[in-house]
Protein backbone atom coordinates (compact mmCIF):
# COMPACT_ATOMS: atom_id res chain seq x y z
CA UNK A 1 0.00 0.00 0.00
CA UNK A 2 1.55 3.32 -1.05
CA UNK A 3 0.47 6.93 -0.87
CA UNK A 4 1.85 10.14 -2.33
CA UNK A 5 1.31 12.38 0.72
CA UNK A 6 4.01 14.22 2.65
CA UNK A 7 5.88 11.19 4.03
CA UNK A 8 7.17 10.97 7.59
CA UNK A 9 10.33 12.12 9.33
CA UNK A 10 12.82 9.50 10.51
CA UNK A 11 11.89 10.23 14.15
CA UNK A 12 8.36 8.98 13.44
CA UNK A 13 9.43 6.19 11.08
CA UNK A 14 11.71 4.67 13.73
CA UNK A 15 8.81 4.41 16.20
CA UNK A 16 5.84 3.72 13.91
CA UNK A 17 5.39 0.11 15.11
CA UNK A 18 6.01 0.84 18.82
CA UNK A 19 3.23 -0.11 21.22
CA UNK A 20 1.18 3.01 22.19
CA UNK A 21 3.04 5.34 19.79
CA UNK A 22 0.76 7.77 17.98
CA UNK A 23 1.15 11.02 16.10
CA UNK A 24 -2.41 12.06 16.93
CA UNK A 25 -3.52 14.47 19.64
CA UNK A 26 -4.00 13.19 23.18
CA UNK A 27 -7.25 11.25 23.33
CA UNK A 28 -7.50 10.86 19.53
CA UNK A 29 -5.49 7.70 18.99
CA UNK A 30 -4.46 4.65 20.98
CA UNK A 31 -1.22 3.82 19.20
CA UNK A 32 -2.18 0.18 18.92
CA UNK A 33 -3.05 -0.30 15.24
CA UNK A 34 0.34 -0.75 13.62
CA UNK A 35 1.82 -2.51 16.65
CA UNK A 36 -0.97 -5.10 16.54
CA UNK A 37 -0.79 -5.40 12.75
CA UNK A 38 2.94 -6.10 12.93
CA UNK A 39 2.43 -8.62 15.73
CA UNK A 40 -0.14 -10.52 13.67
CA UNK A 41 1.96 -10.53 10.50
CA UNK A 42 5.24 -11.44 12.25
CA UNK A 43 4.18 -13.74 15.09
CA UNK A 44 1.13 -15.43 13.60
CA UNK A 45 2.16 -15.65 9.94
CA UNK A 46 5.99 -15.58 10.17
CA UNK A 47 6.02 -12.62 7.80
CA UNK A 48 7.33 -9.06 7.81
CA UNK A 49 5.71 -5.64 7.91
CA UNK A 50 7.99 -2.79 6.86
CA UNK A 51 7.63 0.88 6.08
CA UNK A 52 9.49 3.02 3.56
CA UNK A 53 8.92 6.76 3.66
CA UNK A 54 10.51 9.78 2.02
CA UNK A 55 9.61 13.30 3.07
CA UNK A 56 7.72 15.05 0.31
CA UNK A 57 7.16 11.82 -1.63
CA UNK A 58 4.96 9.56 0.48
CA UNK A 59 4.93 6.35 2.46
CA UNK A 60 4.69 2.70 1.54
CA UNK A 61 3.88 -0.23 3.83
CA UNK A 62 5.19 -3.60 2.65
CA UNK A 63 3.57 -6.78 3.97
CA UNK A 64 5.25 -10.09 3.21
CA UNK A 65 3.66 -13.36 4.28
CA UNK A 66 5.32 -16.63 3.27
CA UNK A 67 3.25 -19.14 1.38
CA UNK A 68 2.84 -22.70 2.51
CA UNK A 69 4.39 -25.38 0.37
CA UNK A 70 1.83 -28.17 0.48
CA UNK A 71 1.57 -31.25 -1.61
CA UNK A 72 -1.90 -32.55 -2.23
CA UNK A 73 -2.38 -36.06 -3.40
Amino acid sequence: MKDNDKGMPSSVKSRIFDHLFTTKEVGKGTGLGLAIARQIVVETHAGTLDVESTLGQGTEFIIRIPTLDRTYG
